[in-house]
């Protein structure tokens, strides 16, 4: 059983950045892929990035390529979302969650999952 706490969402204008942290419970974390996703209002969630179990690969969606990086420490069992540029449309509850293969972006497929932190990016 994994536990995941998102933190550090909140109110950013465009082009600020903010940088997100979901926190995990157990020895278990770096078997763990970690992916994040986000939904907004009305939509699907949408995944938005995964970092494999050493922190050595990421993989983004095309919408958040170039302006988010996504990190761990395993050490600390914690990864991190930075997102930089934002834009609007970034506007979404973020989630992150952990799974056991890497590059997967169908939310169904991941194991565990974290209550979500909320960023808002006015223009």
């Amino acid at each position: 059983q994994v536990q995941l706490v998102e933190s550090g969402g909140g109110l950013a204008q465009a082009g600020d950045s903010l940088r997100l942290s979901c926190a995990a419970s157990g020895r278990t974390f770096s078997s763990y892929v970690m992916g994040w996703f986000r939904q907004a209002p009305g939509k699907e969630r949408e995944f938005v990035g995964v970092i494999n179990w050493t922190g050595g690969s990421t993989y983004y969606a095309d919408s958040v390529k170039g302006r988010f990086t996504i990190s761990r420490d395993n050490a600390k069992n914690t990864v991190y979302l930075q997102m930089n540029s934002l834009k609007p449309e970034d506007t979404a509850v973020y989630y992150c969650a952990a799974g056991r293969v890497y590059r997967v972006v169908r939310p169904t497929l991941y194991d565990y999952w974290g209550q979500g932190t909320q960023v808002t990016v006015s223009s």
